[in-house]
């Protein structure tokens, strides 16, 4: 089973700086992300493209927008590398220091209280803001000094007497820090580099913020903290959909996960047919973050809460919108009221208006809201009334009357002016809503227990406010179509898994470490026990870096104990000589059986055999993975290491066995050649890494085909980089075609990033001859890539798109034998039974005689 430092699910505000800050510390990090990787130019804009952009696998939908409705509350989050911020505003607000608050008592009962205060808060929320990058709008700058919405506001908001700002914003208006503002240039990347390889460019002020920014101006994760995590050897790791989480017995946590196959995104494409993912693959790791978001870490938490006895009964309470309200003035102008005013020019937001607390201290804001250009077609379209409609056809008949054929004017008419695509304006409302939501499982599926009546007094506030800025732009207030049956529509969902001094207050503690389940974190929207006020990204992003000093002092504080124990450990067990490197010898962890976790359990009856799934949608539960092609993984540059794991959750009443072996080589495209044809030179480069697991030691040393598991990753460019492997075996010293050979077999079912089944075959020939044979015999895999999944008995009638050679280096080598872990009773028996087997076929081989 692969064992790493850490598991962070998810890579939004939270998961990023996680990766980020864990990543640079030197632990081995891997990120398991659902959504999809977008590189600059890869957001949809097309009615193809935006018709597909949502989210529900079963329907075969893989796109960003996630939307959710509940009985008294709709929402929309997101699905991608990024998180939401690849489609947020770009607002980095800290939250006010009066709103930080302790036992604030609540409408219903109860109370709102924060166990951090801004003072805690303040050096991460300067140390986040530094690695995004963050600006006001340039407003007296040239080229951005005309945006009427921003002028508009801040005129309103003098004669209303209201705090008007330009809060700082994740967007790239100028080509470098310090540099002067200056729309659509190149911008220079950072010395971490981007992850995405494809140049950016400064702000156009196009209005496409939260469709995604196809110029990458936005200052979004995946250009900041996550390349900068992959910089420093973190594992990103797109279409992986964690299903269950659970403790290891001896510590840490199994992660289950699914990595789904979408049949296609483009509208030309065959996209029918039931949902396809492989696994579900099995990562254990000492410490795990939990950063899918307020739905997705709520969700996991209920659906597992069996696999965590104790954990705190405030589970799924909390919950909130952040007060989020959605409105619009209509036919609004300058307050000359002589320009209308374009929403669609600028950010999606500019400015801010924070309006006071109130007697019952719950504070809002108020921010200038836009929207791409191309919707003012769509404005338009919907505002041509019956008039202009019959106006057009009447003159149309007069024109063929009259023998006119010039349609000029008629069809400029029937467009209309653009007056209410160019004088709407919407209005974006946040602040302290009441958090007395509560999420729960119905049937399965998460649901929430929430209205806006607890919180009506700040919402009546809210939209009295915005109807007096209307008032001075001449324009007529609207609310948003949920609003007409008082229903809230939140982007910003909060709590769930609220923070808190103890069990009783909080599933979490100040640090978003689990009450009762050490290396359990939780890092996203769901650990706040109540709104933010200001927009939520940057104080979740502060407090998950916070969380990321914790962790690492923690380390720190064992590190030099754990290390002198270590050298006292070591020097007490003889080394074993390995080549020309000396290791220290392998000692077998695990030595009783205990009990199988219940995630694990349950996820064995849910799920099945670890191989690919192709099932009905029932079975693929709540969600899946987003992407396709070449973008399906990105991954760090450095390899993982292996890790002492405890019992792995899959193994129970059997002694198991398992090691890790990675090979790397080079693939020749083609078949095979003839021994008189010259290959060209190079060839691709492929490497594996492989846990190789034993279920039943008895078993695989009394059946002739000695058969074990093999689960991991191959990487090599000819299959577009580094794909999971769907379903392995490995056979150890089965008969070859020769008396007295034997075989070492690999067989590794995956797909492509062309969604293309491949199947890599190899042997490593065992036969007799010199011993001197023997290191040359046992390291070397001659391999062929095969088209499609294939079994053994039909790999001569397979099409063979490459062959080639791998290698084992001794210092892979060396590595693997210090991977070797047992589970189950009489492991030390286990590995001496395996290893007594292994040189008695050597011995048989090579031996004199």
């Amino acid at each position: 089973m692969e064992h790493v430092d850490a598991v962070v699910v998810g890579s939004g505000f939270g998961g990023a700086v996680a990766a980020y800050r864990l990543a640079e510390a030197g632990l081995s990090v891997v990120v398991l992300e659902r959504g999809r990787a977008y590189a600059p130019g890869d957001f949809p804009r097309g009615p193809a493209q935006l018709g597909r952009a949502f989210w529900d696998p079963a329907e075969g939908l893989y796109g960003m927008f996630d939307i959710w409705s509940f009985s008294d509350c709709d929402s929309v989050v997101a699905s991608g590398l990024g998180g939401g911020s690849l489609v947020y505003a770009n607002v980095m607000l800290r939250k006010d220091e009066d709103w930080f608050v302790h036992e604030q008592a609540l409408p219903g009962g109860g109370y709102e209280s924060w166990p951090v205060t801004r003072a805690d808060l303040e050096p991460h929320y300067d140390a986040v803001e530094r690695m995004i990058g963050v600006s006001p709008y340039p407003l007296s700058h040239a080229g951005f000094d005309d945006t009427l919405k921003t002028l508009a506001m801040r005129d309103a908001a003098a004669e209303l007497g209201l705090d008007w700002r330009l809060p700082p914003l994740a967007v790239s208006f100028a080509p470098s820090p310090g540099a002067q503002p200056c729309q659509d240039v190149p911008v220079a990347d950072p010395a971490y580099g981007n992850l995405h390889g494809v140049p950016r460019r400064t702000c156009r002020l196009c209005g496409e913020c939260d469709l995604g920014c196809n110029e990458g101006a936005k200052n979004s994760l995946d250009h900041t903290y996550l390349s900068a995590a992959r910089h420093h050897g973190a594992d990103l790791r797109t279409l992986h959909e964690v299903r269950r989480i659970g403790p290891r017995v001896g510590g840490g946590y199994d992660v289950q996960y699914v990595e789904h196959m979408p049949r296609g995104d483009e509208a030309d494409s065959d996209a029918d047919g039931p949902p396809r993912w492989t696994g579900p693959h099995t990562i254990s790791c000492d410490r795990l973050v939990l950063a899918a978001g307020t739905y997705g870490t709520s969700y996991l938490l209920l659906k597992n809460r069996a696999a965590f006895p104790g954990l705190s009964g405030t589970l799924g309470t909390r919950f909130c919108g952040n007060g989020d309200m959605l409105a619009f003035l209509l036919q609004a102008t300058d307050r000359s009221r002589t320009r209308p005013i374009r929403a669609s020019r600028g950010p999606v937001i500019t400015s801010a208006i924070r309006l006071d607390d109130g007697a019952d201290g719950r504070g809002a804001y108020i921010e200038d809201g836009g929207y791409p250009e191309f919707v003012d077609y769509l404005v338009e379209g919907a505002d041509m009334r019956p008039g202009r409609v019959a106006r057009f056809l009447l003159r149309r008949l007069r024109n063929i009357l009259t023998h006119d054929a010039n349609l000029s004017a008629e069809f400029a008419d029937l467009i209309g002016r653009g007056d209410l695509s160019g004088t709407s304006l919407p209005l974006l409302g946040m602040g302290r809503d009441v958090p007395d939501g509560r999420l729960r499982l119905r049937d399965g599926r998460l649901d929430v227990d929430w209205t806006a009546e607890s919180s009506e007094d700040y919402y009546e506030r809210l939209r009295a406010i915005m109807r007096r800025i209307g008032d001075v732009l001449g324009a007529e207030y609207a609310d948003s179509p949920p609003w007409w049956r008082k229903r809230v529509m939140t982007v910003h969902p909060l709590g769930g898994a609220p923070m808190g001094r103890h069990p009783g207050e909080g599933v979490c503690d100040a640090y978003g470490e689990v009450f009762g389940f050490p290396g359990l974190y939780v890092a996203d929207g769901a650990a706040l026990p109540g709104p933010v006020g200001a927009n939520p990204s940057l104080t979740i992003a502060a407090l998950a870096d916070r969380m990321s000093t914790r962790i690492l002092e923690a380390r720190a504080s064992v590190a030099a104990p754990v290390a002198r124990a270590e050298a006292v450990r070591t020097s007490a067990v003889p080394p074993v000589a390995v080549g020309p490197e000396v290791v220290p010898e392998v000692v077998p962890v695990g030595a009783a059986a205990g009990a199988v976790p219940v995630a694990a359990q349950e996820a064995r009856e849910t799920m099945g055999a670890p191989e690919t799934q192709a099932g009905a949608a029932a079975q693929a539960g709540g969600g899946a993975q987003a992407g396709g092609g070449a973008q399906a993984a990105v991954s760090g540059g450095r390899p993982l290491t292996a890790r002492p794991g405890d019992e792995p959750s899959v193994f129970e009443g059997r002694t198991s066995l398992w090691f890790v072996e990675e090979m790397r080589g080079l693939l020749m495209p083609g078949p095979p050649r003839s021994p008189g044809q010259r290959g060209g030179a190079g060839g691709c480069p492929i490497a594996f890494r492989l846990t190789i697991t034993i279920d039943d030691i008895d078993r695989f040393l009394t059946e002739p085909e000695h058969e074990g598991r093999a689960e991991g990753w191959i990487e090599a460019d000819i299959c577009g980089g580094r794909r999971p492997i769907a379903r392995g075996s490995f056979n150890l010293f089965v008969p070859g075609e020769t008396s007295g050979q034997r075989r070492m077999c690999y067989r590794l079912h995956f797909w492509d990033a062309d969604d293309r089944p491949r199947t890599l075959a190899g042997h490593k020939e065992i036969q007799p001859g010199a011993p001197t044979r023997l290191w040359l015999d046992t390291s070397t895999l001659h391999a062929r890539l095969l088209e499609g999944h294939v079994e053994e008995d039909g790999d001569e009638d397979a099409a063979v798109v490459a062959t080639g050679t791998l290698r084992i280096l001794p210092s892979d080598l060396v590595r693997m034998l210090t991977t070797f872990r047992t589970a189950g009773p009489d492991g030390a028996a286990a590995v001496t039974r395996f290893c007594r087997f292994f040189l008695g076929e050597l011995w048989e081989v090579y031996g004199p005689g």
